[in-house]
């Protein structure tokens, strides 16, 4: 399953969602979510930086990361930003594809 990283910064209406429920149910919530769109969380945290919330999660495909976004940034408690990410060996298979690719001016 391709993985992605869920990158996550909290709405004024989120964070009192969280103040209410505190972070564990949050992180049970997400995992819900993940797990209902067929993937698996890897891990969950929460963070005093640009973003609010990191996850990194296993899922079926581009549609249901899509799906998840769609449905979080619908409820308007977060905005959210999804990352496809490579492995290692997913970037030795990439690095060796044959692009023909030229250069502008080449």
């Amino acid at each position: 399953m391709p993985t992605f990283l869920l990158k996550s910064t909290y709405t004024p209406e989120g964070l009192n969602g969280l103040l209410r429920d505190g972070g564990t149910k949050r992180a049970e919530v997400v995992r819900a979510l993940v797990e209902n769109a067929g993937g698996e969380m890897t891990s969950l945290h929460f963070a005093f930086a640009e973003q609010d919330t990191y996850v990194l999660c296993d899922l079926p495909d581009h549609r249901a990361a899509a799906s998840l976004a769609m449905a979080i940034g619908a409820a308007r408690g977060l905005r959210v930003q999804v990352t496809p990410l490579l492995n290692p060996t997913e970037v030795d298979e990439a690095a060796r594809m044959p692009t023909g690719y030229t250069p502008p001016g080449a």
